[in-house]
């Protein structure tokens, strides 16, 4: 299929509007990145290797790390701010730059005023067709901020919205109105506690055809500084948001823009250091080493368990998080009810007949839908950096529906996807899962396919949160909070506020030295609290260790409500299930689970109640319909038999 879209590209029978979701340069050993893409392993802590396997085959993981030296200047940001502040010879470090594509006809793009209106500045864009053949175009919506020497860390390019035209005949013109708040151009300040600002000046307001060059461009002037902290937090928060991360920074000198990049040689400098510090190896653990009783408050009362309320859980369909009768539902959960469904969420979530929740079925992946335990599978679709490459978050939002139309008819009600981590480099092992270098193009286009699959009742897992940009465990990421929430953390605040998802899939990465599921600020306070989201979060792929650093007890105090687990016993049950710390927890994860099913497919019809599984019906109906079937052809050949005996044949 794709081979037969290239031969239709390559003749001109389609014009071809894609756009690059990361930026092509020449010569990667020169990229800032180059010394600190490869996870080292710390030299001191070789006795905590954990024995693993990985495709199948053995293998050792060690503690390591990564240094997120670039701060905020991922990709285009830092090329094109260098260009700007004269680091750079752009035309011999560039290639391609991010968000540049071909067309076999030309445009011009045409911006109105601005307009501001309770915080939101609007524009128009006109476009037009002024070649001679049919095409489609891209409106790249970018900012460049107010800079102060030494002051806030900012890109002079930032993407802050995008959108494409329909197909325009020649001479033809669409214009598209631009839309968006301009808290959003606020920068993270990690001084003190922590804050967003929209510092006052000019912010250029530019629509581009790639990221380096401009086709029209306004200027916005913010005439006072705004900081968003104590009471007045930006409106798309729930709560303020605060330095959360201050730990994950370590000892790292972070690229900054200041006189020109002046760091530069000593922030892109490979590791200093392999060993980590003894403050923090006394702090380090892994399964082997955890205290188990860290997170039991001996204070906590035991919640009620058991209890025989007459609700069910069909009822709480539609109700809000908050809604009082949650409560009484969970007063009936049992103990042991909670400790399967949380032990055992691998590709499911089990049934609890205490409160009538039916079993559901989840399936990888990205690009396709596997069902892991009847081992039926779907077409295949194009990578996710494909996918972004259209720039089209119509098209995404169908891909999107098409795969939860394909998950439902194969019974499955959870999707784990869409992968929407950084191409930070491109050597990420796992890249093809993930979109682009820019957060706003990843969490867009990932937004509209989480929104595409809810059209049929899925909950799409948004993964892998977060700061995982290899596929590999035990990695102490280091990275500062700027960097975390500008860049890495992007695309999840996106989806979750702006594509309303209810389910996430934690990483397999150490943000510092924990492992990222138990990272309550993470999980509890950024999350859920700052960006609103209600659902629940499971782990990445548990096997029966936890790969040696994942288990239930960590997991479930600090905001983790599953394992992706389908091994009986291990690290996935919490040591005590009597404590009331752990049923406190448990019974907390079990609602953040059963309000993301009880709002999907599986319970769309009205008192659906425990019982089997979706795809046990299903394949029992198979079943009888094939013994109807074998039944009818018996009763024929019998008949056939009865006549050719009377026959004498």
């Amino acid at each position: 299929m794709g081979f037969e879209a290239l031969g239709k590209i390559l003749s001109g029978e389609v014009n071809p509007s894609g756009k690059t979701s990361d930026t092509f340069i020449y010569d990667m050993t020169a990229a800032p990145w180059w010394n600190n893409w490869e996870a080292t392993r710390y030299s001191n802590m070789e006795d905590m290797a954990v024995e693993g396997m990985n495709a199948g085959m053995a293998q050792t993981y060690y503690p390591s790390f990564t240094n997120y030296v670039e701060g905020i200047y991922v990709g285009y940001k830092y090329y094109e701010t260098a260009d700007d502040e004269g680091a750079i010879d752009y035309d011999a470090t560039v290639q391609y730059p991010f968000g540049y594509g071909l067309s076999y006809t030309a445009f011009t793009q045409e911006m109105s005023d601005l307009t501001l209106s309770d915080g939101s500045i609007s524009f128009d864009v006109t476009v037009t067709n002024t070649g001679d053949t049919a095409g489609k175009d891209v409106v790249e919506v970018y900012y460049d901020p107010p800079y102060t020497n030494g002051g806030i860390e900012k890109a002079s390019a930032n993407l802050i919205t995008f959108d494409k035209t329909g197909l325009l005949e020649p001479g033809a013109s669409e214009t598209i109105t631009v839309t968006f708040e301009a808290e959003d151009m606020a920068s993270y300040d990690m001084s003190g506690d922590g804050c967003y600002v929209l510092e006052q000046g000019d912010y250029v307001i530019s629509v581009n055809s790639d990221s380096h060059t401009v086709l029209d461009q306004q200027t916005y002037t913010q005439d006072e500084t705004i900081r968003y902290e104590g009471e007045n937090k930006r409106d798309s928060d729930q709560i303020t948001a605060t330095n959360q991360f201050t730990d994950a920074a370590g000892n790292v000198t972070y690229l900054s823009r200041a006189d020109g990049f002046a760091n530069y040689e000593e922030a892109t400098a490979a590791p200093a250091s392999d060993i980590m510090s003894e403050e923090l190896a006394a702090q380090y653990h892994l399964n082997s080493n955890f205290d188990y009783t860290t997170y039991i408050n001996e204070e906590d009362e035991m919640p009620t368990t058991g209890a025989d309320n007459g609700i069910r859980l069909y009822e709480l369909r539609g109700a809000d998080y908050d809604d009082e009768r949650w409560e009484e539902l969970l007063d009936e959960l049992t103990v042991e009810d909670m400790t399967n469904m949380i032990a055992l969420s691998g590709y499911q979530t089990p049934a609890m007949d205490s409160v009538g929740k039916v079993q559901t079925i989840d399936a990888d992946g990205p690009m396709s839908v596997n069902n892991n335990f009847t081992g039926e599978g779907s077409i295949g679709f194009p990578t996710e950096t494909m996918i972004a490459c259209t720039w089209n978050q119509d098209l995404a939002r169908e891909y999107g529906g098409i795969m939860g139309k394909t998950c439902r008819e194969m019974n499955i009600a959870g999707w784990y996807a869409p992968g929407m981590n950084t191409h930070r480099t491109p050597f990420g092992a796992r890249n093809y899962e993930y979109f682009s270098e820019d957060g706003t193009l990843s969490g867009y286009i990932a937004s509209a396919a989480v929104k595409g699959s809810a059209e049929h009742g899925e909950y799409a897992y948004i993964k892998h949160f977060a700061m995982y940009e290899m596929n590999a465990k035990m990695v102490c990421v280091w990275s500062n909070e700027q960097a975390m929430r500008e860049i890495y953390l992007k695309p999840f605040e996106i989806c979750v506020k702006d594509g309303d998802a209810h389910a996430v899939m934690v990483s397999w990465s150490f943000i510092g030295i924990k492992w990222s599921g138990e990272n309550s600020s993470l999980i509890n306070t950024v999350l859920r609290d700052e960006w609103g989201f209600e659902g629940f979060c499971l782990t990445d792929f548990f096997r029966n260790n936890g790969h040696g650093f994942m288990n239930a007890d960590i997991a479930l105090a600090n905001g983790l409500d599953a394992m992706l687990s389908t091994y009986a016993g291990g690290p996935n049950v919490v040591q005590d299930p009597e404590a009331a710390s752990s049923v406190k927890y448990m019974r907390q994860a079990c609602k953040n689970v059963m309000y993301t099913v009880v709002n999907s497919w599986v319970y769309e019809e009205e008192g659906v109640d425990t019982g089997m599984p979706p795809w046990e019906k299903a394949v029992i109906g198979a079943d009888a319909a094939v013994g109807v079937i074998l039944l009818g052809l018996c009763a024929l050949i019998y008949r056939k038999y009865k006549k050719d005996s009377a026959s004498g044949r």
